[in-house]
């Protein structure tokens, strides 16, 4: 009997690729470790945010991960490829540029929000991303998880450490607008700054500020890489 090939699924990579970029050089190991824990066939593929002009421009992939190294090329092409796997059910990761662009995403199509912007690129409107207090470049901290999340559920733990590179985090009196809707706050640092997101009724829709990827350069699992390859998996079952 000929065995049955196994499926190999599709990744998008969204963002502007920078070899230089620590998190560029983790996710590609993180994926690889990952996908071979869960004895899964993956490609990946690094799309430009200037690729990116319609809706169906990721409609072959099945996952989409939002990488960090904002200011992207094109907001735009960002936003538009997160609010595709929002709604069209596809299993979505977002980390540092990405977790702040999916807020904006949020605020924009769902809050209605159409003057949300991001401090780093703009003064003008609301800006729902804005400095933090203090700088993360390249430090590490500890984060408070939601246990019955599926960041927490990944993990295992409602106590982590990880590590940053970046500036910009949500600005908290937006975060409190989250407190009713769909998309809501799943981890905390010391000071009750949001740290992660989910979005309910999503099969798989996570953004964090932390770049837990960065695991994979020490070998170190990275549970919310290997959860969203599940979800993946998963989804593409249905």
């Amino acid at each position: 009997m000929t065995p049955s090939l196994q499926p190999s699924f599709r990744i998008a990579l969204v963002g502007d690729y920078n070899s230089a970029a620590i998190a560029h050089q983790a996710i590609p190991l993180a994926l690889a470790q990952s996908a071979a824990a869960l004895d899964l066939a993956i490609t990946w593929h690094w799309v430009s945010t200037t690729a990116i002009h319609h809706s169906d421009d990721l409609a072959g992939y099945d996952g989409i991960w939002c990488v960090p190294a904002s200011p992207y090329k094109s907001e735009q092409g960002a936003l538009s490829a997160i609010r595709y796997a929002r709604e069209n059910q596809r299993p979505f990761l977002g980390t540092c540029g990405g977790f702040q662009h999916a807020i904006i995403e949020y605020a924009r199509q769902v809050l209605g929000w159409q003057d949300a912007g991001h401090g780093e690129t703009t003064q003008e409107g609301r800006l729902v991303i804005v400095p933090l207090v203090c700088s993360l470049v390249e430090k590490s901290d500890a984060i408070k998880l939601k246990q019955d999340s599926l960041a927490g559920k990944a993990y295992g733990s409602g106590e982590i450490c990880e590590g940053y590179h970046c500036n910009y985090g949500i600005d908290p009196v937006f975060a409190a607008e989250l407190n009713d809707g769909p998309l809501t706050v799943v981890g905390w640092d010391g000071q009750g700054e949001v740290r992660a997101i989910e979005l309910q009724g999503h099969p798989f829709f996570v953004a964090t500020l932390f770049q837990h990827e960065r695991r994979a350069l020490s070998h170190q699992a990275t549970p919310l890489v290997m959860a969203f390859l599940a979800a993946v998996k998963q989804q593409t079952k249905r």
